[in-house]
């Protein structure tokens, strides 16, 4: 009898793998969903900042442990219940604030590097190197800054021989207006061939020293804004810090009103800061051959 059972479970197994292509058809699978604008921005600061190995859910948690420790701090120290969603948001922001300063600070200092980096691949190029080459002797004899980036182009691209994919990765790496400008111009050269690339390249460099001088001027100048804005957000706050240190003051924001008054506060001074940023600031190259 038991001999019996399991033929008879084999036969049924068989007969359900037989139908199985029409019971169960296999769906085409799903591309690969694009990332978000927003995403994608945060992954290109990550990638200019130095972390572009760090995963993204990180970041995120990063900002909420921060945001959860400032609300709790601000309402231990003032009482004032009012205070948790704003402090929660302050520290929220606070991870992706320092990467862009950091990630804005390297994209300055980066911008002295290109020239220098577009004078290495012209030598190359001028020299009989093919672009490839010459974009690889930048990992030896380039800037410092880059010379990371560069050497794992060079060992990418011995290692695969495919020019295009090298290249696409070297571009993440940097994540960097000009650098995608560079290596597009060197696409380019490379596919339609032609021997205006050194003098392309020479045009490319003197136009980026001329705009980092424009731009350094121009942002000593209007530095003035940043700071009114930035002290202009902070004092109400700091008014309010030593107000909340009286029981009768932490008592009146605690009422509906107090709490009215806190959180329309706080409506009025991010939108003011934003808009004396947004008029003080220089506006950034964005990455158009991502």
């Amino acid at each position: 009898m038991t001999l019996g059972i399991l033929l008879g479970s084999a036969f049924g197994a068989g007969l359900l793998l037989c139908a199985s292509p029409w019971m169960w058809p296999r769906t085409a699978e799903r591309p690969a969903r694009p990332p978000s604008k927003a995403a994608a921005r945060i992954r290109d600061r990550m990638a200019q900042a130095g972390l572009g190995h760090v995963p993204l859910f990180a970041v995120v948690l990063v900002s909420l442990i921060a945001g959860a420790m400032a609300a709790a701090i601000a309402t231990l120290l003032t009482g004032i219940i009012a205070l948790a969603p704003i402090a929660f948001a302050g520290g929220a922001a606070l991870p992706v604030v320092g990467l862009q300063w950091r990630a804005r600070n390297k994209r300055s200092r980066m911008a002295t590097v290109w020239p220098e980096v577009i004078d290495h691949i012209t030598a190359g190029v001028r020299s009989g190197l093919a672009v490839p080459e010459a974009l690889a002797q930048v990992a030896t004899a380039g800037p410092d800054a880059v010379r990371a980036e560069f050497t794992a182009y060079a060992a990418d691209y011995r290692s695969t021989g495919r020019f295009e994919h090298s290249v696409d990765r070297l571009k993440a790496a940097l994540a960097d207006p000009v650098a995608d400008r560079i290596l597009e111009t060197l696409r380019m050269a490379r596919q339609v061939g032609g021997g205006e690339v050194g003098a392309v390249l020479r045009q490319l460099g003197s136009y980026l020293r001329v705009e980092h001088a424009i731009r350094g001027e121009v942002i000593a100048r209007q530095s003035w804004i940043v700071y009114a804005a930035r002290l202009g957000l902070a004092a109400p706050w700091l008014v309010l810090l030593a107000l909340s240190f009286r029981p009768e003051a932490a008592q009146a924001y605690n009422t509906p009103g107090g709490m009215a008054v806190i959180l329309g506060g706080a409506v009025v001074t991010l939108v003011a800061y934003r808009v004396m940023i947004a008029i003080g600031r220089m506006p950034e190259d964005e990455r158009s051959f991502a």
